[in-house]
């Protein structure tokens, strides 16, 4: 699921097709029409629609499309808490940030960043976790942090961090299909 440019799609896409994620990338499901992650979707043949706040339809095409394993990457809606029970411990979120640090209500994105730099924090980084009915407060399955440099600029900082995400979120979706065994 994505609402954005899809940069941790792809690096999703190329992991898959490395061989190291052993899965099939079923379905992009963006909630915002006219992303760049729509555009990576289609240039790599993957199915992709267009859904935002359609409980009953996202079920739908979640089970038409046989899927085992729903990856936040860069989704900025709330997922359903219907949703979240369907697929209990089978969603997983990428979010900017040292949970439990900087996560929660209004923390994604940039906003996260600068509140790093105006904070004068010393280290940040990257966090998977599993999604449930909080906002960021499921389960940690993975963390890498970095050294927040002096002179780093909220945009400096999300670019490295990204950088973070775009290697971890594969490893946690290989410890996710080694721990249910798809």
């Amino acid at each position: 699921m994505v609402s954005g440019s899809g940069s941790n799609l792809q690096a999703i896409i190329d992991n898959v097709n490395l061989g190291y994620i052993k899965a099939n990338i079923e379905l992009v499901i963006s909630s915002k029409q006219d992303v760049y992650a729509l555009k990576r979707a289609k240039e790599n043949n993957i199915k992709s629609v267009v859904l935002k706040d359609d409980v009953k339809k996202m079920l739908e095409v979640l089970e038409e499309n046989d899927i085992d394993l729903i990856v936040l990457a860069g989704y900025l809606s709330i997922v359903d808490k219907k949703i979240i029970e369907r697929y209990e411990n089978r969603i997983i979120n990428i979010h900017p940030s040292l949970i439990p640090k900087y996560c929660g209500k209004g923390y994604y994105g940039i906003k996260v960043h600068k509140q790093v730099i105006r904070n004068k924090e010393k280290v940040s980084g990257a966090t998977v976790h599993y999604v449930d009915n909080g906002i960021d407060t499921g389960e940690i399955i993975i963390q890498e942090h970095l050294q927040v440099n002096e002179d780093d600029t909220a945009q400096t900082l999300q670019k490295r961090i990204l950088e973070i995400e775009h290697k971890i979120l594969p490893k946690a979706i290989n410890i996710v299909i080694e721990k249910l065994k798809f």
